[in-house]
């Protein structure tokens, strides 16, 4: 029998346990490896050949979004499956168009994520029911934690280097953020992502 070699990803270190000691438990499966945040994950990427990861939504350094968009267009890229708690509406529709193969939530058993895990191995992509022609978002819901406070910087009037200072980051990293911030906005520039934030600002 060929294993079938994952990944697993998750912020918390008890669930990344719970769910190493699931699939060890399971002959079908290899963990190849388990990463905590999206940038170390890409890194596991980079230096590992593997078919299936787990990973979060909301992650730290790189959100289960900026993950999909990185992988966009990679050769060999491995399949994505979204395994996350969050309440935001839309996220599985967010997965099945950024390019995910898989959708499970941390509601449901053990047992579905296993199944789900090897149902995406074998080539097929799982998703919960979902409607399409539901009305699209502001984008506001799909930022992390760590966008919505660059975006308050922003509105703030702070120019990206004071945003770099104040966080504690790279000014590249706050490119980096910026450009998938503007993306999930579906806007071109500070001054309209500023104007968007403004807009919504009571569910801030």
């Amino acid at each position: 029998m060929t294993l079938i070699d994952i990944v697993l990803v998750d912020k918390s270190p008890l669930v990344l346990a719970g769910l190493s000691k699931i699939f060890e438990d399971d002959q079908r499966f290899s963990i190849i490896a388990t990463a905590a945040d999206g940038e170390r994950f890409m890194e596991a990427v980079e230096r590992l050949s593997f078919d299936v990861a787990v990973i979060g939504w909301e992650m730290p350094f790189m959100s289960g979004r900026d993950v999909l968009n990185e992988l966009k267009g990679r050769e060999n890229a491995p399949k994505i499956i979204v395994h996350t708690g969050s309440s935001k509406p839309g996220v599985a529709r967010q997965v099945l168009q950024l390019g995910g193969a898989g959708f499970c939530s941390k509601q449901e058993s053990p047992q579905v994520l296993v199944d789900t895990v090897f149902s995406v191995s074998e080539g097929r992509m799982v998703f919960p029911f979902m409607s399409m022609d539901a009305a699209p978002t502001d984008g506001l819901d799909s930022l992390t934690p760590r966008e919505r406070d660059l975006l308050g910087s922003l509105a703030g009037g702070q120019t990206n280097a004071q945003i770099a200072n104040g966080h504690g980051i790279s000014l590249n990293t706050v490119k980096f953020h910026l450009k998938n911030l503007y993306e999930k906005l579906g806007v071109n520039n500070r001054a309209q992502a500023v104007a968007r934030f403004l807009a919504g600002n009571d569910g801030y």
